[in-house]
């Protein structure tokens, strides 16, 4: 058996916090906490799936955000959409007078 100190391995070979945050929550941040405590956990795992979740979607936003301006600059890509519209053109009823 390991004779490191339990303190030492708690501390230093595990994951531990490395910053703590506090926020003054509003009313409808107090109604979200409440909704992901009803889950289980503690606030501090509800707010770090919380910030997670959220960084997850500001990262696939980014990446989606990234990918239209690369279709949008692809001239072969421009030539498909000019293309489909023309043709969607060429199916469109008339207005009515």
């Amino acid at each position: 058996m390991d004779s490191t100190p339990l303190c030492h391995e708690l501390c230093y070979n595990r994951v531990v916090a490395s910053r703590t945050v506090r926020a003054r929550l509003d009313r409808r941040s107090e109604a979200d906490l409440e909704l992901l405590l009803r889950d289980g956990g503690t606030e501090s795992d509800v707010v770090r799936a919380a910030l997670a979740e959220a960084a997850d979607r500001r990262r696939r936003r980014s990446t989606l955000r990234a990918e239209v301006a690369r279709l949008a600059a692809d001239p072969e890509d421009q030539r498909a959409r000019a293309e489909a519209l023309r043709d969607l053109d060429e199916l469109e009823a008339p207005w009515p007078s």
